[in-house]
């Protein structure tokens, strides 16, 4: 009876001991599994953000007017990007004033055989802020509408990353300066970009709120 009594409190105080060692064991692994498994979420949770990122491209247009873009046909940006620029703008309806003045100072031709142009294109309303008066006398006169319309011009394709600060020669051979970030641009601190980074088949198109003017 004594060595039966002994055998079993050895057995007890044998599982007294290893019991709490063994809770220990599966508390460390609980915890290795949760420690693993929040990096996965962590990564998952970055992986569904990385599509929409990857979604917002430099190419884009961008601005509030070009939500007035038509989505289908020749006026839309898949449309405007096969045509060149001044045939291009002729299917925008919100240009139409800057294409009467284009084809009234002959410039069609040149704006379409030109490579690799960027062009600020004021609105229509841009051109209703000048007086109608002043405005006739400009349409009149084709040296000078000429001279306005090239000073829009410049010979080369400019991405909105030049934009942010920039000093760029036109045709008209004078300045335009530029300055901005992200989809906020201005154009000789007169001028806001509402829709940029439009593409036509010879030329960047950003269209501005205000007639620009040479010195």
């Amino acid at each position: 009876m004594n060595r039966m009594r002994a055998s079993r409190i050895a057995t007890a105080v044998a599982a007294a001991v290893v019991l709490p060692f063994a809770l220990v064991a599966c508390s460390d692994s609980g915890s290795d599994t949760k420690a693993s498994s929040t990096p996965a979420s962590e990564e998952a949770a970055a992986a569904d953000k990385a599509p929409a990122s990857e979604a917002m491209t430099p190419d884009q247009p961008f601005g509030p007017a070009c939500a007035g873009v038509p989505k289908e046909g020749a006026g839309s940006f898949d449309g405007m990007a096969k045509d060149p620029v001044a045939t291009a703008a002729s299917n925008n309806p919100a240009l139409s004033t800057l294409v009467a003045a284009v084809k009234q100072a002959g410039l069609v031709d040149t704006l379409n055989n030109a490579r690799g142009i960027t062009v600020f294109a004021p609105t229509n309303d841009a051109f209703a802020k000048i007086p109608k008066a002043d405005l006739d006398k400009v349409l009149a006169d084709k040296k000078k509408l000429t001279d306005i319309l090239t000073y829009h011009v410049v010979g080369r394709n400019l991405t909105p990353q030049q934009l942010e600060n920039g000093s760029f020669e036109t045709l008209q051979k004078g300045k335009v300066t530029t300055r901005g970030s992200g989809q906020s641009y201005k154009v000789n601190d007169s001028a806001s970009v509402v829709c940029g980074n439009v593409s036509t088949s010879n030329a960047t198109v950003y269209i501005v709120d205000s007639v620009l003017m040479p010195q």
